[in-house]
């Protein structure tokens, strides 16, 4: 029994090696005709090809873009600060915190702003802000718009409306 046990198991193991497939023929896959280049294209190409197996060729890279820079160019610098600007006239617009909004008896309007350095200003429409020579445009209940005159992508130079908005039970 203990024969016909390993008999049987051998011959489990041995059916896959040799087994009872029938080998198929195999299958040639159709392959695209090469195309072959007009006769002016493949005299340009050969009289290439001479110049370099004889040394003769070098390479002008006149009008041609350099391969290895990156096709996205960013330019971002921080426009330098400027001498006898105000304290509010070295940073950002988006570094600058709206604090509060007051007006007086004549209807002015004026708003108290806190720079990075912790120092908290007064702002009136008309004031310059920001590194770019913004200025405030206008003065609401909850808000102050400023409005720079940035480059666009084309070069062309427009106006960016930027707004700092009071938010009521704010808290540092």
């Amino acid at each position: 029994m203990k024969r016909l046990t390993c008999l049987f198991i051998i011959l489990i193991f041995l059916m896959p090696l040799g087994g009872c497939k029938k080998e198929q023929p195999a299958v040639k896959k159709p392959m695209a005709e090469k195309v072959k280049p007009p006769e002016k294209q493949e005299a340009q190409v050969s009289a290439e090809a001479e110049k370099v197996a004889t040394g003769e060729y070098n390479y002008n890279p006149k009008g041609k873009r350099d391969p290895f820079l990156s096709l996205v160019v960013t330019t971002k610098q921080k426009p330098a600060k400027k001498k006898g600007a105000s304290p509010f006239e070295s940073y950002e617009l988006n570094e600058i915190k709206l604090l509060a909004i007051a007006s007086d008896e004549r209807n002015k309007s004026y708003a108290l702003v806190k720079l990075p350095n912790n120092k908290t200003y007064t702002i009136t429409e008309g004031m310059a802000v920001g590194l770019l020579g913004g200025k405030v445009e206008k003065i609401t209940m909850n808000s102050v718009v400023i409005r720079e005159y940035v480059k666009d992508y084309r070069g062309e130079i427009k106006p960016r409306d930027t707004i700092l908005k009071l938010h009521k039970g704010e808290e540092e």
